[in-house]
């Protein structure tokens, strides 16, 4: 696809638009219907050039729609807080909920143009968030969410005729801005970097549609057609039932890593409370480093029922500074989660740069509970393994240091603290029917487990199993791999 090629003259005179468009306006508002019954969510991007006119095409757009069923979004430079985490933090968080539409003026692609043209972006840097974004659409359209891309598409003696016009009119003068002209004066390079931007990121799944849009009226009936088409091609295939679907291949033999632990290891309370002392002492310093450093860190505790997750945060984070860390307890997704990816929640909870964020279980819920329980598809839960990868790889790209976790203890030792929460008041409430029956599919976790460690234990984001029978050794154990992990960072 290249800009230079469009043929930017074509036009549609006023009776003819006045004709066609209330039609398809109509047809809009059928379609945003059908998809909120069906669930199906949808995000709608507007790139283009300065005064090409996304703000009038996003306003003739909305004319078409329940405004109960969207939002929009203006996107400018990242802010302190967006600046402190990745780059697409603040989009996941923005993504619609099912049966709902995001409307975005300008979106993640103004890394690839704006800040790339401005010599902010680097050439290997480039590339790396050419890949984060066709991961991001991937995981999105894999996930249900139809994702539209418009480019509106002016020459640049067009767009200089139409800051002049905008500079004539006291009401409108503030719009034209020095970034403005500063993307005029470096038109050809923007042309460049979109062409680029158009072979890097167009994909079946999330196609750009190019808008000539000189004539408003042309540009105006482009768009919505090409709406039409995507979201009724969305219905359909949704309506459409499903043949065989093929289910991603994993390839490998997994190792049974679990039975290779040695749950004999413990130690000696007066070791321990040595131990503990010490090794608190030295997280409350590195706190403070990791602060002036800005360096984030997400611990993730993973383990059987009753190993001891719990018991290990509350000695992890003893000495800490309160302000400088966030304990995150995942339980099932409520309804509002539901709606949305099953990435969505935890990118909500990604420390800012300098800060740690502990969550007590994660995302792996997918690969484990979500898969035993049948709460996902198998092709669902396959396609995790990559997904999460790449979740953690984007984490880690950022700076973030990854610490995970898996608590092993056996069936003895959890049967014997189950019984024990039992017999004692102030830990019944430990104890649930849900623990027990998880207790009877013991051998259909143990193997899903094996598998997630196998497939998830990357050089950015190994897994530490961790020898938990003995309480007291694996407090140590866990917090000393906390202090090597941020030391290596430092």
């Amino acid at each position: 696809m290249r800009l230079n090629r469009l043929n930017l003259s074509r036009k549609m005179d006023k009776q003819k638009y006045k004709a066609i468009i209330p039609r398809l306006q109509l047809e809009v508002g059928e379609l945003q219907r059908a998809l909120r019954e069906k669930g199906i969510p949808v995000m709608i991007v507007f790139e283009g050039w300065g005064a090409a006119g996304k703000g009038t095409q996003i306003n003739n757009l909305m004319l078409s729609l329940d405004p109960r069923g969207f939002n929009v979004y203006l996107v400018k430079s990242p802010n302190e807080e967006e600046y402190m985490r990745p780059f697409l933090w603040r989009f996941w968080l923005r993504i619609p909920a099912a049966g709902r539409i995001a409307i975005f003026d300008r979106s993640w692609y103004r890394r690839v143009t704006t800040d790339r043209v401005e010599g902010s972006v680097a050439r290997t840097e480039l590339m790396k968030t050419f890949a984060e974004i066709r991961t991001f659409e991937r995981q999105l359209t894999d996930g249900g969410t139809v994702i539209i891309k418009f480019f509106l598409h002016i020459s640049k003696k067009e767009q200089r005729k139409r800051f002049y016009a905008l500079l004539d009119n006291p009401a409108t003068a503030w719009k034209v801005t020095k970034n403005d002209w500063k993307q005029h004066k470096a038109y050809a390079k923007y042309l460049k970097a979109a062409d680029e931007m158009f072979a890097q990121t167009s994909r079946p799944t999330s196609p750009w549609t190019v808008v000539e849009a000189t004539d408003h009226r042309f540009a105006s009936v482009k768009i919505i057609r090409a709406l039409i088409a995507a979201l009724s091609g969305a219905l359909s295939a949704r309506s459409t039932p499903r043949t065989e679907v093929r289910t991603p291949a994993l390839g490998g033999k997994v190792p049974r890593l679990l039975d290779t632990t040695d749950l004999s290891r413990s130690m000696p309370r007066e070791t321990y409370e040595a131990g503990l002392k010490k090794h608190q002492v030295r997280l409350n310093e590195i706190e403070h480093e990791i602060y002036l450093k800005r360096i984030p860190v997400v611990i993730v505790y993973e383990g059987w029922d009753a190993a001891g997750k719990g018991g290990n945060i509350r000695r992890l984070v003893q000495a800490l500074d309160p302000r400088g860390y966030e304990v995150v307890p995942v339980a099932a997704p409520n309804d509002v989660e539901k709606a949305h990816h099953y990435l969505w929640r935890f990118w909500q909870k990604i420390p800012k740069a300098g800060h740690i964020t502990i969550f007590d279980r994660s995302w792996y819920g997918r690969v484990m509970v979500e898969r035993i329980e049948g709460f996902c598809s198998e092709r669902e839960w396959k396609r995790a393994f990559r997904e999460i990868n790449e979740f953690e790889s984007e984490c880690a790209d950022f700076g973030i240091v990854l610490v995970k976790f898996w608590l092993q203890i056996d069936p003895d030792e959890q049967l014997r603290r189950f019984r024990q929460r039992e017999e004692l008041s102030y830990k019944r409430w430990k104890i649930t029917d849900e623990d027990w029956r998880n207790r009877e599919k013991w051998g259909l976790y143990k193997s899903a487990v094996d598998e997630m460690i196998y497939r998830t234990s990357t050089k950015a984001a190994p897994w530490t199993i961790v020898e938990a029978n003995c309480k007291l050794y694996a407090r140590i154990k866990t917090v000393k791999t906390v202090i090597k992990a941020i030391e290596r960072k430092l």
